[in-house]
């Protein structure tokens, strides 16, 4: 009892020597590996037009950061691993590289920090002994410049060099890299900089055999007994992406460094994956990235560092289609090169952040691996009392086509959908539906909000029953029978009377 006593004071020790860092923000990452690459210009216009105020680019390319400017968009410009042995190794070069890539842009374009190397440890270790210097010889060169306080120098890691990452209080840095990163702590607390880390709970859920749950990977709610306990610190944590930010700070605290914040470079999910990845899938991605930004903007920290924030970059703005490997690898990005999203987030009471659709074709869709009983009841429910126009989809006309229940269910759900405008929630029903990019009209059956009729808006709060729905009517009730079956029955027999 008394070992449990003396771990808790000193956890608590730990815990109060970093204060709050502000407000958390989410940023994205802009990779430029595309066959059709949108201009600066058109890179800007999205970013505008969703919001997003942080972004951090692989290079310092002039015409993105020229486009950048004036636009007070927080950016991170990077020294390329193939500079960084010229940098590291001397002080003028160093200094050129920052007149040329820093100076010639601020203040017009808000540079906040620059990211120098990317996983330098572990894809370019040749150039490991020279990285805390190329730190040092960037950071003299801002000090000259007057620029040290307003733009903050450090270097991603990945988070495979930290050892035996779970529980996170038993975690260390991979011993090999002592003599880089004791002295790389000491630069980034002496100049008030953050270590930069790129967090993948999706690697780590891959490469578990199992032993992770995919709901613990994505931020799904879990019960209580479900939750990973760290037996020395007695900490409950809910999803891995916390864990491994603990183990960062606990690996630190180890080489006796308590006060310097994280800044998560690099987290996301892949949209699409090959035979080897079939957890890589749309609903997948949008679940993690949508937690993920509810759960940084919502302040709370980690369970070890509740009192910090810890700010994240999405990987990535768009997908890359020239990046080799896996197909997972041309998969992580929220938009594709047109500017269409991949999936829309599902980010209600998130703020505006990701919530513009560019092109405004959206439709909703009935998912073909739900619950059919679901289905039926949901589709039940808009073609009564959701009041969806539901007599395209009768014997003969335009929608009945193909003859089935989602793709009736379809139908409905998007037209309810397309009549609320899109309001968050509007395209749920109990989690058997989910919002896509893809027309799908067919034939002559053409979906409210195809070409740009969105069919007649209503106002009003009143939307479908939704995942966390407690006042609207239960579907089961329309279930029975099938409110929209004996619709059409009725509707049969009506026109028989007529024809005899």
């Amino acid at each position: 009892m008394a070992t449990i006593a003396v771990k808790l004071l000193l956890f608590y020790l730990l815990s109060i020597s970093l204060s709050f860092h502000g407000d958390a923000y989410i940023g994205v990452n802009i990779g430029t590996d595309i066959t059709n690459l949108p201009s600066p210009t058109e890179t800007v216009s999205l970013l505008k037009a969703q919001s997003i105020q942080h972004v951090r680019l692989y290079d310092a390319d002039r015409s993105m950061l020229l486009a950048l400017a004036k636009t007070g968009i927080q950016v991170i410009v990077s020294v390329p691993n193939d500079e960084l042995l010229g940098i590291g190794q001397s002080n003028a070069t160093a200094a050129n590289w920052v007149a040329r890539n820093i100076i010639a842009h601020v203040p017009s374009t808000n540079i906040t920090a620059i990211a120098v190397g990317s996983e330098v440890l572990t894809s370019l270790p040749n150039a490991a002994p020279v990285l805390v210097s190329a730190l040092q010889f960037i950071h003299s060169a801002l000090v000259a410049a007057n620029l040290d306080d307003q733009i903050k120098v450090s270097t991603p890691l990945s988070t495979s060099i930290i050892l035996d990452s779970f529980p996170p209080s038993q975690a260390f840095f991979n011993r090999s890299w002592d003599p880089v990163m004791s002295p790389l702590l000491k630069f980034l607390q002496s100049t008030g900089s953050y270590l930069m880390l790129n967090v993948y709970p999706y690697y780590d859920y891959m490469q578990s055999n199992d032993v992770i749950p995919l709901d613990y990977a994505l931020f799904r709610p879990l019960p209580p007994n479900k939750e990973a306990v760290d037996s020395n610190t007695l900490l409950h944590y809910t999803n891995v992406f916390d864990a491994i930010i603990d183990a960062a700070y606990f690996a630190m605290s180890y080489l006796k460094y308590t006060n310097i914040p994280i800044l998560v470079t690099e987290s996301g999910w892949p949209s699409k994956g090959g035979s080897s990845e079939p957890d890589a899938t749309p609903d997948n991605a949008n679940t993690f990235n949508s937690n993920l930004i509810r759960h940084v903007l919502n302040n709370t920290g980690t369970p070890k560092q509740p009192r910090v924030t810890v700010s994240t970059y999405i990987y990535e703005l768009y997908n890359e289609d020239l990046r080799t490997g896996p197909v997972s690898e041309s998969n992580w990005g929220l938009f594709y090169a047109n500017g269409a999203p991949v999936y829309t987030l599902h980010l209600t009471g998130a703020g505006t952040m990701f919530a513009n659709d560019t092109t405004n074709q959206t439709f909703c869709v009935a998912k073909s691996n739900a619950d059919t009983k679901m289905i039926q009841a949901a589709l039940d429910w808009a073609c009564g009392p959701g009041k969806v126009d539901c007599s395209p989809l009768l014997h003969g006309q335009p929608c009945s086509e193909p003859d089935n229940v989602v793709a009736h269910a379809t139908y409905a759900f998007n037209a309810y959908y397309q009549k609320m405008s899109k309001s968050p929630g509007s395209c749920d029903f109990k989690g058997v539906a989910s919002v896509t990019t893809t027309n799908p009209s067919h034939g002559s059956c053409i979906f409210p909000g195809s070409g740009g009729r969105n069919g007649s808006s209503i106002n009003g709060t009143a939307l479908a029953p939704s995942i966390n729905s407690t006042t609207s009517a239960s579907f089961s009730q329309y279930y029975n029978g099938g409110f929209f079956t004996s619709y059409v029955i009725l509707a049969l027999l009506l026109s028989a009377l007529f024809v005899l």
